[in-house]
């Protein structure tokens, strides 16, 4: 018998697991296939936390599973001694998010380490700040992001208020790993409470949240003057999102918002999409008919956990919506947050603006035009926070602005994650000073490119779920180190930068420099006229990415470059699987 139906077995016998767990694999006792998907290893505790399947099995998301990855933290908390610090516990929309948030904070306090837990659901931002307000030595964060349904996740924050990073990623890990899933502790709400250990938190922390939120707003009298002529419509896609944005909208004066009515509930199955996916044109539908019947300026998406942004904003010229990839809007907040800063009170001498090396090089054009040094760091926003835990404990640097390419940044050090809900804010207030000039936020979005030329960045994504996808996505990332590639889609490569390896490969000199960043599963290749292609396997699904840019002469000939480089990288693709 394989090791995975003996522990197939174990789950379907043992007095450990409830009657639930065990009805639902007795469904599966013929399928040897899905019993190895579930049960031939181990839900892998990766940098950011837990990522999968809801269901039974140690491959899945469920209370045992849970519970163990709560235990290794708690073990490593205690090694930290840090146990008299707590941890903050926030969760999302998404089916059994509460179940999993209430058997976290158990473990937690059968550990004797306090858990401050949300009453309801939160936007993830408002986690990584709680973490630091009740000075919490960790956080956790129930939610999978934008993903399927059928998902849900587990991400892990720091005393900083971001995602775990090493050493105590790694540290954590371990732990998790030194233990099974009958290891971890665990005792009732009622006991917890009684002793102290198992704290609920609400409307406290929300005010505080949206007060730090709102003051990140530049040009207060522009938003007092034409807030009334914008026209907003909004939706959570059945999210975190809802309450949190309205409320700063409306605090700030933003009278002409439109809530997209079906979308507005939380709910776990999302059923007004396929995904809760802001990238995805789909999930707009609701909202773009509404934006038709109400003549809306701007329309906005958060995802489900609200921590990323996407946007469609109205051409006055054509009465269309345009919509504003994560680098398009990064960018224009990136120019509006630093020029109005800039102009209102002026920048420091040591500012920063930061992007992750996926992210669009137009970051770069404006980092350059108003002298400010741009930081580059691996894809992940948590390395954005690491950037500015860095400039609060060394006194170098201060922190003006960070983006990713994936629909999120931070404006303000309050939280150390994306916040969607800030960058809703911002993108309204830019909207009222752009009126005030005169122009839209797509009007705005055109002037960038004619000042710093039309840089347009896309991906390819290729999933490949399962067992059997993980090794698929390991090959591709080797042949591609085997493989010595001059050109790709007509551009000559110039280097080639292996994370993996920390090496910097200029192809004509055949010089190795490092990359100074840490290591990582990433193949980024330089190429000519300032395109640039980058190969990584994502950290939270089962999908290899290809990510790319190319700067053309107007939005046409951008598109076309794209397009044709977009053929190119699915040819690379088909030789690699074949």
């Amino acid at each position: 018998m394989s090791d995975y139906m003996k522990v197939y077995e174990e789950w379907c016998k043992s007095s450990f697991f409830d009657a639930d767990t065990k009805e639902e694999l007795v469904v599966i006792k013929d399928d040897e296939k899905e019993i190895r998907e579930r049960f031939s290893c181990d839900l892998e505790f990766g940098t950011a936390g837990l990522r999968g399947i809801i269901g039974a099995g140690t491959n899945r998301m469920n209370n045992y599973v849970v519970a163990r990855a709560t235990q290794g933290l708690a073990n490593y908390i205690i090694k930290c001694n840090a146990q008299d610090r707590g941890v903050a516990i926030a969760y999302d929309s998404r089916n059994f998010s509460p179940e999993f948030s209430d058997i976290a904070a158990r473990v937690l306090a059968a550990n004797g380490i306090k858990a401050y837990r949300f009453d309801t659901l939160r936007p993830t931002p408002e986690l990584s700040f709680a973490v630091r307000y009740f000075n919490c030595i960790a956080g956790i964060n129930i939610t999978a992001s934008h993903n399927p349904a059928k998902y849900n996740g587990y991400k892990v924050y720091w005393e900083d208020g971001a995602q775990i990073t090493p050493p105590h990623d790694t540290g954590i890990m371990d732990e998790v790993k030194a233990i099974s899933v009958t290891d971890a502790k665990i005792i009732s709400k009622e006991e917890a409470e009684a002793k102290g250990l198992y704290i609920t938190i609400g409307t406290e922390v929300d005010d505080v949240y949206c007060k730090e939120v709102e003051k990140q707003v530049i040009h207060q009298d522009t938003i007092d003057k034409y807030a009334k002529e914008l026209k907003i419509v909004y939706t959570p896609l059945h999210g975190t999102g809802n309450l949190p944005v309205r409320r700063v909208l409306n605090e700030l004066g933003f009278e002409n918002v439109y809530v997209v009515e079906e979308q507005e509930k939380p709910d776990g199955n999302f059923p007004t999409v396929p995904y809760p996916n802001p990238e995805a044109r789909e999930a707009f539908d609701l909202a773009l008919n509404l934006a038709k019947e109400k003549d809306a300026d701007l329309v906005l998406a958060t995802d489900p956990d609200a921590d990323r942004l996407g946007v469609y904003v109205k051409d006055a010229k054509s009465g269309e919506y345009m919509c504003l990839t994560g680098n398009m809007s990064g960018s224009l907040l990136a120019e509006y947050e630093i020029s109005q800063t800039a102009a209102v009170k002026g920048l420091p001498a040591d500012g920063k603006l930061v992007k992750t090396i996926v992210t669009t090089n137009l970051a770069d054009m404006v980092a350059r035009a108003y002298n400010v040094e741009l930081e580059e760091c691996l894809t992940g926003f948590k390395y954005i926070g690491q950037r500015i835990l860095n400039y609060e404990t060394t006194g170098v640097g201060t922190y003006l602005f960070g983006f990713e390419e994936s629909y999120g940044c931070l404006i303000g050090t309050y939280a150390r994650d994306k916040d969607a809900v800030v960058a809703t804010m911002a993108l309204c207030e830019a909207a009222t000073y752009y009126k005030s000039l005169g122009k839209t936020l797509w009007d705005a979005m055109v002037d960038m490119y004619e000042k710093y030329g039309y840089w347009k960045d896309a991906i390819t994504t290729i999933t490949m779920e399962g067992l059997d996808g993980i090794a698929k996505i390991k090959s591709i990332m080797t042949a591609l180190r085997n493989t010595e590639i001059s050109e790709i889609a007509g551009y000559e490569v110039l280097k080639v930068r292996d994370y993996s390896n920390d090496t910097i490969k200029d192809i004509k000199t055949g010089n190795v420099t490092p990359t100074g960043l840490p290591s990582s599963n990433v193949l980024y290749y330089d190429l000519s006229d300032d395109a640039w292609l980058c190969v990584r396997p994502s950290g939270t699904e089962p999908k290899i990415k290809f990510y790319y840019g190319i700067k053309g002469t107007s939005l046409s000939d951008a598109d076309k470059k794209s397009e044709d480089f977009a053929k190119a990288v699915q040819e690379m693709i088909d030789k690699l699987e074949a």
